[in-house]
Formats: C-alpha cells, sequence, structure tokens
C-alpha cells in the first residue's frame, strides 16, 4: 500500500494528516510524473489550512504544502503563481520559525523570476539566498546548484 493510503487509513480524522501531509504527498507524487497540474489540484484541500502551525517532536511541518504548491507552481512553469506562494513563505516568517523551506523560498523566488524573464529580481533573490547560506558546508547539493544558477544570470 502506498504511503499517502495508509497514512490516510490509519489516521482518517486527523485534521493535519488528511489536510497537510496527504496533499502535500500526493502533490510531490504527481510532480515526480510529470504531472504538476494533478499535484495543484491536490494540494486544493491544503488551502484553508496552509498557514497553520504543526509540531511533530521538534520538527515543524508549517507550511509545507504551501511550498509544494510553490515547487509545483514551477514545475508546470507558471512563474508569476511561484512567485506568490513563495513570496507568502516569506511574508510569514513566525509562522515557518526555523523550517528549511524558510530559506529554500528565497532559491524558489529567484527560479520563480527566472521562468518569468526578470533578471534583476532574480539576482537579488539568488543573493538573498546565497547571503542566509554564506557560512553553509560547500558542498551542500542544493547550495551549489544555486551557484552555478546564479553565475548563469550574469
Amino acid at each position: 500500500m502506498p504511503a499517502p493510503a495508509f497514512l490516510g487509513k490509519r489516521f482518517p480524522e486527523d485534521t493535519v494528516v488528511q489536510f497537510n501531509y496527504l496533499p502535500t504527498l500526493r502533490a510531490q507524487l504527481a510532480v515526480t510524473r510529470n504531472d504538476a497540474m494533478k499535484g495543484l489540484e491536490v494540494l486544493q484541500t491544503a488551502v484553508p489550512y496552509e498557514l497553520g502551525q504543526s509540531l511533530i517532536g521538534d520538527v515543524t511541518t508549517n507550511m509545507y504544502p504551501l511550498y509544494v504548491r510553490s515547487e509545483t507552481d514551477q514545475a508546470a512553469h507558471q512563474g508569476s503563481e511561484a512567485e506568490a506562494e513563495f513570496q507568502k513563505i516569506l511574508d510569514h516568517p513566525g509562522i515557518v520559525l526555523n523550517s528549511p523551506i524558510g530559506t529554500l523560498a528565497h532559491l524558489g523566488l529567484a527560479r520563480a523570476y527566472v521562468l518569468q524573464a526578470d533578471t534583476a529580481k532574480a539576482r537579488a533573490a539568488y543573493q538573498d539566498f546565497l547571503t542566509l547560506w554564506k557560512d553553509s558546508d560547500p558542498d551542500v547539493p542544493v547550495l551549489i546548484q544555486a551557484k552555478k544558477e546564479y553565475a548563469n544570470l550574469k
């Protein structure tokens, strides 16, 4: 049984599972299967809950559906929609807290600007991301990729 089906059966009355985890997992699976539009459709059930907070142990799951929708918009080549969703994440630092999506949203925003052919805004967003990561290990794959993408803008 696939993970989303198992979770849905195991926790049929759990709001976080039903309206955060499951739509997020199903959307991510749809994107991996090259069906971004299905991913966006599935995530609609999470919209009323996306600014809520949930904590599992020490891990915040805040805004994951929103982040996956942003990534799904990018996969669907919808730059302005992705921009709006990533910006929504950046506009709510009190909900994001220390979740990695807070910094990754800067990178996503840069990529959304690239999709819109707005090089100046993309450059600024990449710089924001790279500034946040300036003290990180240099061999982190997402950082290496972001540096390559930024270099290609010049």
